[in-house]
């Protein structure tokens, strides 16, 4: 701890104070004066440590109201049951799950017929650098950046199911309207990772700099082949994913989802 510069000290115990909790969601920080008498240490010093937690996501600053702790509000998505037919829904899953957590859905989209990168051709099993359909979403709540999602389909499916060029949202969802003309996804394979974004997808998705993103690749199968697969990037700092496999009966209901 002594070996750490005195700025990183500031920073570090100011963020295990907001972790646990001292300083909430929206609560106003101690002023620079105040923080440099109680750590000891110059205002320059102390405005250095503040930057690092506006650097990190963590904290937000105003010319002349300080600094104050960034409100979170993070969106929990339910990955098993994303996608899943035998569930009620309202539009696409991203709506209905949106929807149904008291949440305003929005999203733009871009559709573009394009070569098919080495990452999902070999997911696709097909040659990479053939066609593809990309569907490009643009995902919010409540008119926060959420995600991006970009689906690639292969060539062969589009004789099959001609909508997937249609430049806008699919009503139902791909899923329910690939299943509607004779493709239905029976599984899906899931991929999780995270990285730092890159300087696009902080623009999109308006992420400071130390926010990482959470990479979600699924591909989903026919009962012969596979027939799309997307990928999810979302703010790591809004986000939480979770699963639920097998028979949960015994599950308290006041664990949390």
């Amino acid at each position: 701890m002594g070996k750490q510069p005195k700025y990183q000290q500031v920073a570090d115990a100011l963020r295990r104070e907001i972790d646990n909790g001292t300083y909430g969601p929206g609560c106003k920080l101690p002023s620079e004066a105040e923080l440099a008498l109680r750590f000891d240490a110059s205002r320059n010093t102390v405005r250095s440590g503040l930057s690092v937690l506006v650097g990190q996501g963590l904290i937000s600053s105003s010319q002349g109201l300080g600094y104050e702790v960034r409100r979170h509000e993070v969106f929990e998505l339910n990955a098993s049951r994303f996608e899943n037919l035998t569930f009620p829904q309202n539009g696409d899953a991203y709506s209905t799950d949106v929807s149904n957590a008291g949440r305003r859905p929005h999203q733009t989209f871009r559709v573009e017929v394009t070569t098919t990168p080495q990452y999902i051709a070999e997911r696709l099993k097909v040659e990479t650098g053939s066609r593809s359909v990309l569907r490009f979403c643009h995902r919010f709540v409540d008119d926060v950046p959420w995600s991006t999602q970009a689906t690639h389909y292969p060539d062969w499916l589009l004789a099959e199911a001609p909508r997937l060029t249609d430049p806008g949202d699919i009503a139902e969802g791909t899923t329910r309207y690939l299943a509607d003309r004779g493709t239905e996804q029976i599984g899906y394979r899931d991929e999780i990772a995270t990285r730092m974004p890159t300087p696009e997808e902080a623009r999109l998705l308006e992420i400071g700099a130390g926010v990482p993103v959470l990479l979600w690749t699924r591909t989903g199968y026919s009962s012969d082949r596979p027939i799309r697969c997307t990928i999810t990037t979302m703010r790591g700092d809004l986000n939480r994913m979770n699963y639920e496999i097998g028979d949960l009966s015994g599950r308290d209901e006041n664990e949390p989802q």
